[in-house]
């Protein structure tokens, strides 16, 4: 053994994204490597989740990032394609299943380490006995539904949550080598899934069905083994598989993702690692600290229903696919449920509609372009910038200059890096099509296709005039409330009759210190249609509770409030400043002479408050076009993306819709255009440079 340990030298570096439990057995394993292996160490180096894989992708394929991480395996097949990972010698003693999942083209691309599926958390309590078949799941659900108690609760808007139903009934997202989302099993599913979502709350996502859970007001939920760590210790619960569809009788099955220690980096040292995580000893440790399903068979089964129950529905499941068409399905049909549970959308209309717009988001790529004319127009650009520069340079005098070139050179250099190469980049993306690994140069197709809506019609939430006019009844509406009601309370916080001035001031300016994603969450929860404060404060004065995100009124109604609360502040802080500037003894003549106060202020006070407000308000616009965090975490471009801007669409072009990076690098830069024109006509408004 020591001799083997002497052939290593050197650091293993391991990223994950596991939390809680099975982050310390991670931890702990680590831990037990790096003391029976002097010669190498393992660091395990957290990266959050949302954030693993494209940094894996970014980092991996120029040599740097991880020797070994951990992810699901649904990515074998692209990562595989595109060299992030690497083969892996094939294991004995593993769940079928978990091999079976990380296998592509006959080759192991990784070691199996835990699997996990959706499975049934039953309150004790409420529901001692485990339903067979769905019949008597929705019958349990129902009789335990009311007095602000839910029979059912699950993420109904979850593509991922939902396909036990639809697998169980008779579908999947693959009909052979095609993906086939309108399949009338779909429809059927859907119409179970409609029923089953009446003894439930409503627009249910994780921190709630948590919440009801542990507040003995959920029955029964379904979640993964990921739960177990967040169940309140009073509550009485057990797992069971999912019960049989009564339609079909076919098991309701769900996708298995098997947690996987992937390879990125060939070396002995990260070979070793890796065999021993995923052998034996690695696997006690996680099984026993992380409370983990591992692969290994030759592992003792801890003496555990829930484990067992869980193993169970293991066998029942269905591998997640690992073609690089399934991770484009996820958007359509969670779009889809979204307009079924709002009831804006038959079980049948949502299959067809999820089909349509797995269409739109898989539609081919342009075709490539022949860059030589490219390159030669560029060529001349570059050739005329320098003339320019060089007649520019003969009329200014070097020598009497030069004494500022130290001072300059240094901010200079860090906006070329920081600013204008990143720019540069980004632009030049715009003409090519690539997902991150291969590229293509299409010239500008990309632009010709945003700016003709090709592929939807104009009145479509993805075009690019649909999302233009929104953004820009986004921008004045936010902009005529931040200035209104900073104007307003800025006015009235110079009063001298007014106490407490100085706490006013700072009360109001909370709003706008605190984050603005913190404070978007908080304006989410409250916007709740059933559990929110402001449908509770609507009840109270007997009014109908709203679905807010129902519709494009209220849910742009939702953006907007919560947008003007963010920004109101900064308006208030500079008329404030402003207007300390502005001589009282002008507006006292004015109302000696006669003037209205309406008068006063339209004719005396805001004449002198427009050179501070213009800058502000053409700021506050940029600000507001490109308010990405808003319409991301409130709304989430709800209804059906109609609510999303520009740069919200870019995103989703980008990381949601197929990793369209040339698509959305044209996106930003149309969007880099329209705010250019902008600050030009507000600089010429203004009457001085402003931006």
């Amino acid at each position: 053994m020591l001799l083997v340990c002497a052939a290593f030298a050197g650091e293993v570096t391991l990223w994950h994204a596991w939390r809680g439990e099975e982050r310390a057995a991670l931890e702990a394993a680590a831990q037990t490597w790096n003391l029976q292996h002097p010669g190498v160490t393992v660091l395990p180096v957290f990266v959050p989740h949302e954030g693993l894989a494209t940094k894996i992708d970014a980092a991996v394929p120029h040599g740097n990032g991880p020797d070994l991480f951990v992810f699901a395996h649904e990515r074998v097949a692209d990562w595989s394609a595109g060299g992030i990972v690497l083969a892996v010698e094939p294991g004995d003693n593993n769940m079928p299943v978990t091999t079976e999942a990380v296998t592509w083209n006959g080759r192991q691309w990784g070691w199996p380490l835990a699997a996990k599926s959706l499975a049934l958390f039953r309150n004790t309590d409420m529901v001692p006995d485990a339903p067979r078949t769905t019949d008597e799941l929705l019958a349990m659900a129902a009789a335990n539904t009311g007095d602000g108690a839910y029979g059912l609760a699950w993420e109904t808007a979850s593509a991922y949550q939902n396909a036990p139903w639809m697998h169980g009934f008779g579908g999947g997202a693959f009909a052979g080598e095609r993906v086939l989302l309108d399949r009338p099993e779909h429809a059927l599913a859907f119409s179970f899934i409609l029923e089953a979502a009446k003894y439930g709350p409503a627009d249910p996502n994780g921190a709630l069905v948590t919440q009801l859970f542990n507040d003995g007001r959920a029955a029964m939920v379904l979640n993964g083994p990921w739960f177990l760590g967040e169940i309140s210790p009073d509550v009485h619960f057990s797992v069971s598989p999912l019960p049989t569809v009564s339609a079909t009788g076919l098991a309701a099955a769900p996708y298995v993702s098997v947690e996987t220690l992937f390879l990125a980096r060939d070396n002995d040292e990260a070979r070793a690692v890796g065999d021993w995580l995923a052998g034996p000893g690695g696997a006690a440790i996680r099984q026993d600290i992380g409370r983990q399903i591992v692969a290994r068979t030759d592992v003792p089964a801890p003496p555990d229903l829930i484990a067992a129950a869980f193993r169970e529905q293991l066998a029942l499941g269905v591998p997640m696919p690992t073609r690089p068409e399934m991770a484009q399905t996820w958007e359509p049909l969670a779009r889809a449920l979204r307009r079924l549970i709002r009831g804006t959308s038959t079980p049948e209309q949502a299959a067809a509609e999820a089909q349509t717009d797995y269409a739109i988001v898989t539609r081919p790529p342009p075709p490539p372009a022949d860059p030589r004319p490219w390159l030669a127009g560029l060529g001349l650009a570059v050739a005329a910038a320098a003339l320019w520069l060089f007649r520019q340079a003969r009329d200014v005098s070097l020598r009497r200059w030069a004494w500022v070139l130290p001072w300059v050179l240094p901010a200079f250099g860090a906006m070329t890096l920081l600013v204008m190469v990143p720019f540069a980049v980004g632009a030049t993306v715009a003409f090519f099509e690539t997902d991150g690994r291969s590229w293509s140069f299409v010239g500008v197709a990309h632009f010709v296709d945003i700016l003709l809506a090709r592929d939807f019609p104009i009145s479509s939430p993805l075009s690019f005039w649909s999302t233009l006019m929104v953004t820009v009844a986004w921008t004045v509406t936010n902009l005529s409330l931040h200035l209104g009601i900073g104007v307003a309370l800025a006015l009235l916080l110079r009063e001298p009759w007014l106490r407490l001035r100085g706490v006013y001031r700072a009360a109001l300016i909370l709003p706008w210190a605190v984050p603005s994603y913190i404070t978007a969450l908080v304006w989410k929860g409250m916007f709740h249609r059933q559990f929110g404060a402001i449908n509770t404060v609507l009840t109270w004065f007997g009014a109908e509770p709203v679905s807010w995100f129902g519709s494009f009124a209220t849910a742009f109604a939702a953006n907007l409030t919560t947008n003007t609360w963010l920004g109101f502040p900064f308006m208030m802080v500079v008329t404030l400043g402003a207007l300390s500037a502005i001589p009282r003894e002008l507006e006292e003549a004015a109302e000696v002479d006669g003037a209205s106060g309406w008068s006063r202020f339209r004719h005396v006070t805001l004449p002198l408050l427009k050179p501070a407000l213009l800058p502000a308000a053409v700021l506050g616009s940029v600000w507001t076009f490109n308010q990405f965090n808003v319409i991301y975490l409130v709304s989430a471009g709800e209804p059906d993306g109609s609510t999303d801007i520009l740069v919200s669409q870019a995103y989703r072009w980008a990381f949601t819709r197929g990793h369209r990076y040339g698509y959305a690098a044209a996106y930003a830069l149309l969007i880099f255009g329209l705010l250019v024109m902008y600050g030009r006509v507000a600089n010429r408004l203004a009457g001085r440079k402003v931006v």
